[in-house]
């Protein structure tokens, strides 16, 4: 038990946990934001309200492209929240400040 208990400190696997669940939180908020104020807003200038109604159909297939551009739209959008909270929480130094230990770790042990 000791053993797994120090992995689970050394990989960061109590963290990973958590930024999966801060993310799935952050999809849903993105989601509904898509959903409920940007797809209705682009419906408004497309001309139709909904989007997930504009299709097309070529013979008996259906095309729902509507949909396709709101889902499109919300990877869009979710993409952006992690790239912009990543840059604001200056997440990129964490990894360089660690290997700034180790190098100065190796330095004084020499």
């Amino acid at each position: 038990m000791k053993g797994f208990l120090e992995f689970i400190r050394k990989q960061g696997v109590v963290g990973l946990a958590i930024g999966f669940i801060v993310g799935l939180a952050t999809a849903a908020l993105v989601t509904a934001l898509v959903s409920d104020f940007i797809n209705p807003i682009i419906g408004v200038v497309v001309g139709n309200a909904n989007l997930d109604t504009l299709t097309f159909a070529i013979g008996d297939a259906t095309f729902n492209y509507g949909h396709f551009i709101s889902v499109f739209i919300n990877f869009a959008a979710i993409l952006a929240v992690v790239y912009f909270g990543f840059k604001a929480l200056r997440l990129e130094r964490l990894d360089i400040e660690e290997e700034e230990e180790k190098e100065s770790a190796k330095l004084s042990k020499a």
